[in-house]
This record gives structure tokens, sequence and C-alpha cells, in this order.
């Protein structure tokens, strides 16, 4: 978590990853009741982390668009 707060630069990380975050706390706390902490938080990780990965595959494929289109 340290390495993603240095890395990334103050507009990526409220632009970028805090609706992810949010989008994603929001899953968790709606369909995640496992009754056990760490399970919860390992679902909602996961969960964040997959919304992140589908976040910048279609950046990803909407620059590639632009870039043929240019």
């Amino acid at each position: 978590m340290y390495e993603l707060v240095r890395r990334l630069t103050l507009r990526q990380l409220s632009v970028e990853q805090l609706p992810i975050f949010l989008v994603s706390f929001g899953i968790a706390e709606v369909f995640f009741k496992f009754h056990s902490f760490m399970l919860e938080t390992g679902a909602f990780l996961a969960t964040w982390y997959a919304l992140g990965a589908i976040y910048a595959a279609v950046r990803r494929a909407l620059v590639q668009r632009d870039e043929m289109q240019s």
C-alpha cells in the first residue's frame, strides 16, 4: 500500500484509484458477508484488484483506438 501511495501522483490517486476503491468498498459492504474479517478483507482487495485491471484494460483499449483513428 505504501508503494501505491508513494508512486502515484495525487491526481492519479484521486481520479483513478479513489473511484475504483469506493466501488469495491461498496460491493464488499453489500455482497460480502463471510463473518470473517480476513475473508471479507481478502475479497475486498481482490475486487479492488480486478476492477483496477478492468479499468486499465479499457483505458488501454481506448488509447489504442484513438491512436489508430489519428
